[in-house]
């Protein structure tokens, strides 16, 4: 069994079809992209995978754990971590904070720990700060360390949101347009970024992305999705090439 296999997801808002008999299945170590124009149901993939919606019907099962019927903060704690198109972080943390947080379900230390303040709970906390640092330093913004987030930049923000997404050290790491409203510098820093994370940690990684050159340069597999159809799926030159794609979607882009 793959590490995260879908089975004939489809999922319904009302009377209209959002997602119909979507199927996935990602392997350990693989980098896998969803590419389709606005609309298609990229994110509502997503948002199904991860609990945020139930799906009307299918299967999601990750390692060989049934994710139905989960909640988000489950889901994340059986190993998947992800990334939003609209960044969501907390304003007045510090960047530190924002990772240390996403480390909570991992400590131990128990609701004693918490109030008595034992050396267990100590340790725990020295190390979950000793991880963020080393994953804000990966992401090449731990200068900004006790800095409150809303005062970066946009791309050093969403390398915060990235490395509080590895904190939960994830099976799967979903990022949902990772370089959306970047410049070319930025892009390519995250095209990078995006490498060293695979490289480093051998980690699953599983993108929604816009812009063709971050799709076709990372990715091993890419599905085309048009409204809430995968319509073709393969390597990115089988994707190229593929006449249904161009139609639908890659002649009507500008590839970058």
């Amino acid at each position: 069994m793959s590490l995260l296999q879908i089975e004939k997801m489809t999922h319904y808002f009302g009377g209209l079809r959002a997602v119909h008999n979507y199927e996935l299945a990602i392997e350990p170590g693989q980098v896998r992209g969803l590419i389709g124009p606005n609309g298609a149901g990229k994110t509502t993939i997503f948002n199904l995978i991860t609990g945020i919606y139930q799906p009307t019907e299918g299967k999601i099962l990750l390692d060989g754990t049934e994710l139905n019927g989960r909640s988000p903060h489950v889901i994340a704690s059986l190993g998947i971590g992800r990334t939003f198109q609209n960044m969501l972080l907390w304003r007045h943390m510090t960047v530190l904070e924002h990772v240390k947080m996403a480390r909570y379900s991992k400590l131990t230390y128990g609701l004693a720990g918490a109030f008595f303040g034992t050396a267990r709970r100590h340790q725990q906390e020295a190390e979950s700060e000793q991880i963020a640092f080393r994953l804000l330093k990966m992401l090449g913004v731990e200068q900004f360390a006790d800095q409150i987030v809303l005062n970066l930049s946009y791309g050093a923000q969403r390398r915060v949101e990235m490395a509080r997404a590895l904190a939960m050290e994830p099976k799967v790491l979903f990022l949902d347009e990772p370089t959306a409203g970047m410049n070319p510098e930025e892009l390519l820093q995250m095209m990078d970024i995006i490498r060293q994370i695979h490289g480093e940690l051998g980690m699953a990684i599983f993108l929604i992305e816009h812009r063709m050159r971050v799709v076709m340069e990372l990715c091993q597999k890419i599905q085309t999705l048009v409204f809430g159809e995968v319509i073709a799926e393969g390597t990115p030159e089988e994707i190229q090439n593929n006449p249904k794609v161009i139609d639908a979607y890659l002649g009507k882009e500008i590839v970058e």
